[in-house]
């Protein structure tokens, strides 16, 4: 296999999909931060109940009103030359039936220089994937609780080979208007494929997220708090390049303890001024900052920062991501009133 391409996997799977969960599945594009505002809070914040229709590809429970006629595009040129984005558009069909939703995320993984296994060169090829989503959600009746579904349609072809698959993202969301609180909780990528790439069908990369935020009274900020991946509890591991030698060359390996894997699940994150046309967001994602710190060396991996600002009906995002300090990322978002 090319080296380009085995350098540019290795990077793929050792950031946002994370090495440890990724690799156990297929689609891993479906788990990617999809826009500068999830980016700048740390990635997969499920409490936002506002405008924002991206929000409803998080957590479908999300899909309201305030979102009807809004359309959002976001784009990230990734790491290695990856590029992905998504698009998103809600439209309120009436009170009764509420707030249509629909979107769209892709990736493409670039053109890559083919060889044989006898180092012969081949013919160029390359690589992306889609998933197109429906996505609808209700007030259940007399309650603060909201539930929705979002029903996806995913394609992928890597190479000479291609797979479909389906899959459903199911979303509740507690919503306490006086204090302005949001509880949050999405199964996300519920499915199968249709068709493999091969002969063995692959598991998709089921994921088990919970969220709380609320913005702070008298006091413009709006802070985040979210546990990903509780689906499965032991995700940290032991880094076998921080394993340290004493004088006489006994290795001591990284040790986990049940703190380790309680604060990987947790994300931070806060917004300044959330309701007003500039916000500035930051967020911090701790398993990222352990999984790719160095010692000795600061990184700060697993930071994020990012800002928004509106020009009448329209909304520019934009986040910055930091991985290591040879690797960071930068988002772009577009959210246009289209009233």
């Amino acid at each position: 296999m090319n080296n380009k391409l085995v350098f540019l996997l290795a990077l793929f799977l050792a950031s946002t999909t994370y090495a440890q969960v990724g690799g156990r599945s297929t689609y891993q594009f479906l788990n990617l931060q999809i826009s500068p505002r999830q980016a700048a809070l740390g990635g997969k914040t499920i409490t936002n109940y506002d405008y924002d229709p991206t929000q409803g590809l998080y957590n479908p429970a999300s899909i309201n009103p305030e979102m009807d006629n809004q359309l959002s595009v976001n784009y990230n040129n990734y790491l290695g030359d990856i590029n992905y984005g998504s698009a998103a558009y809600a439209y309120l069909w009436d009170r009764r039936t509420q707030v249509l939703h629909t979107g769209v995320t892709y990736i493409n993984y670039g053109n890559f220089d083919g060889y044989d296994e006898q180092g012969n060169e081949t013919s160029s090829f390359g690589g992306g994937e889609l998933a197109l989503s429906v996505g609808h959600a209700r007030n259940i009746a007399f309650t603060n609780f909201h539930v929705g579904v979002n029903a996806k349609l995913i394609s992928s072809k890597l190479e000479q080979y291609s797979s479909f698959g389906v899959a459903v993202d199911i979303g509740l969301m507690y919503v306490y208007e006086d204090w302005d609180l949001h509880f949050a909780a999405v199964a996300r990528n519920v499915g199968t494929q249709l068709t493999p790439y091969d002969i063995s069908v692959e598991k998709l990369p089921f994921e088990l997220v919970l969220g709380a935020s609320q913005t702070l009274e008298n006091i413009p900020i709006r802070w985040h708090f979210t546990l990903e991946n509780m689906q499965r509890w032991k995700v940290a591991f032991a880094n076998e390049n921080r394993d340290q030698s004493d004088l006489e060359g006994n290795s001591t390996s990284e040790k986990i303890n049940f703190f380790d894997h309680a604060f990987r699940h947790m994300i931070f994150g806060i917004e300044l001024f959330p309701e007003s046309g500039f916000n500035i967001r930051l967020g911090y994602n701790v398993r990222r900052g352990e999984e790719l710190r160095i010692l000795e060396q600061r990184t700060f991996a697993g930071l994020n920062a990012g800002f928004s600002i509106k020009f009448n009906k329209i909304r520019l995002s934009y986040a910055y991501s930091k991985y290591s300090s040879a690797a960071a990322s930068s988002y772009f978002g577009l959210n246009v009133n289209l009233q």
